[in-house]
């Protein structure tokens, strides 16, 4: 099977090209804007013109797109996550190829959810900021343009690899910080927040099993479980031995509540380091800027029926994977 890679560099596209090279039927071809690309395109700026008469050259049998942006204006948003999958829908249309295309988008697109809730596939996505409306508008052009796509919600990545300026790394990053100065003190904003976890290796499972069936239209991909920020806080500090005091500042900074992104970003956040303040660093923000409010819980039942998909590795291993990372920056 030869499959087209799209942002085979960024954070789940790395883990995709990972699964699909160990699968010995896959021909593995990666399309992007580094030096490390087998072929380089711009999606944002490139012609479906162009695309296309590289499709029929290369004549792929699946096309996976993880590239896209997770911070910026919305110009900037809507430039590489809706223009981007515009250009491959197009060019898709024009050739004679015929491939499958998996489309990544994200929990961002439903937006806040009612806490207790899990949110399914005919959710009406009301989003809460520019990227959500981004990835939406680009799951939308997906589903009308007649090929045969799927577009994978993937909700909250975790694990190895994670951006050091996602809620997750700032978290790590603030808790190797308060250890490296011997802070017996940690104070951090936002652990309120609930989020639906799902380690990246399980989602480039994900990816490989809807490359290989024939569903379509939108699934979820996420553990299908709630978790409050300030319970990961607490598994990572034991993962880390780190036996100081954690406590909860009320309400996000007002930097944080000017920020746009989402976790799940091929680009690194803006990170908002803890500074150190008598003994314990203090304010260090781990809360979601990405429009979901206080809840987001993903049912994942169409992900196990269509695509026979399960995640299979817990938060506490993912989590150990990002304190590893973190810690080696000592």
């Amino acid at each position: 099977m030869r499959v087209l890679l799209i942002g085979a560099n960024g954070y789940l596209g790395r883990f995709v090209a990972d699964r699909l090279l160990a699968d010995p039927a896959v021909q593995l071809t990666a399309l992007g804007r580094g030096d490390d690309a087998d072929v380089r395109f711009d999606l944002a700026s490139g012609s479906p013109g162009a695309l296309t008469r590289f499709l029929d050259a290369v004549h792929p049998g699946v096309v996976i797109n993880c590239a896209g942006a997770t911070r910026g204006g919305a110009r900037e948003l809507t430039r590489h996550n809706t223009v981007a999958v515009a250009t491959v829908c197009e060019a898709l249309r024009r050739s004679g190829c015929g491939a499958r295309l998996v489309q990544i988008g994200c929990g961002a697109e439903y937006g806040p959810s009612q806490p207790g809730s899990s949110t399914a596939e005919d959710a009406v996505p009301r989003p809460g900021g520019p990227y959500g409306v981004s990835k939406l508008a680009a799951t939308e052009l997906v589903l009308g343009s007649g090929l045969d796509a799927v577009v994978l919600r993937v909700f909250s990545p975790a694990g190895p690899g994670t951006p050091a300026g996602s809620p997750l790394g700032r978290l790590a990053e603030a808790m190797r910080r308060a250890m490296q100065s011997g802070d017996g003190e940690l104070k951090l904003t936002g652990l309120g927040a609930q989020r639906d976890f799902v380690d990246v290796r399980d989602v480039a499972r994900a990816v490989h099993a809807a490359s290989l069936s024939a569903a379509q239209g939108v699934i979820n991909i996420g553990s299908g479980r709630a978790v409050r920020l300030r319970d990961a806080a607490a598994v990572l500090a034991r993962v880390a031995g780190y036996g100081g005091a954690l406590h909860e500042l009320d309400g996000p900074p007002a930097s944080l509540r000017a920020t746009i992104g989402h976790p799940r970003g091929d680009s690194d956040h803006t990170a908002h380091g803890a500074h150190g303040t008598h003994g314990a660093h203090a304010a260090a923000p781990v809360a979601y800027p990405d429009g979901c409010g206080s809840w987001q819980q993903a049912d994942v039942r169409t992900a196990r029926d269509r695509l026979g998909w399960r995640p299979r590795i817990n938060l506490e291993e993912s989590l150990g994977d990002i304190w590893m990372e973190a810690a080696c920056r000592i």
